[in-house]
């Protein structure tokens, strides 16, 4: 968490020596990878998943290496704990409130009579339109203005952000132009 990779490499080392596990490590690489790094550093979860694999197939002493390149590799890259958030957020809401329906045009039409209960009625495919995005309502009504996911400014995830606050932008301009007509 702290991105400093010779600190990061001292513990494991330390934790290594003391008869830790590798496979413990391994698993705390994977869980930093997705709750301290996140969305700054996708690639973080492959590595750690990776090095987590290559100590499986070949142990000790040889996996302190794979180990050592996930750690200094995850020390090393941008942080965004913020998916970790948003689960938990939305966790939190799944808990404290009631069940909402699922919005009828997101329901599976693919069976025997769903059409007829209007399952899938009004979807719009989102490749179909420009930029692969269609404005439509994913979230259950009542939770529409929901927000759990809030990107950071940190590596990757600030390209998400600004993909999304595009889509935000979109849907700005063609409220305003329905306002005006």
């Amino acid at each position: 968490r702290g991105s400093d990779p010779d600190a990061a490499l001292y513990w494991m080392a330390r934790m290594l020596q003391g008869g830790e596990d590798p496979l413990f490590i391994a698993r705390r690489l994977i869980i930093s990878a997705s709750e301290d790094i996140g969305n700054a550093d996708p690639s973080a979860l492959t590595l750690a998943v990776s090095a987590a694999q290559a100590i499986q197939m070949i142990g000790l002493p040889e996996g302190r290496i794979p180990l050592a390149q996930a750690v200094t590799y995850l020390a090393g890259v941008p942080k965004s704990n913020a998916a970790y958030l948003a689960i938990n957020e939305a966790l939190q809401v799944v808990e404290n409130e009631a069940n909402q329906p699922v919005p009828g045009h997101l329901k599976d039409s693919s069976y025997r009579g769903a059409k007829r209960m209007g399952h899938g009625e009004g979807y719009r495919y989102p490749h179909d339109y420009p930029g692969h995005y269609v404005e439509q309502d994913y979230l259950p009504l009542q939770l529409k203005a929901r927000r759990f996911y809030t990107p950071t400014d940190q590596g990757k995830e600030r390209e998400i952000r600004c993909y999304l606050d595009q889509i935000k932008r979109v849907k700005k301009i063609k409220k305003d132009v329905h306002k005006n007509e």
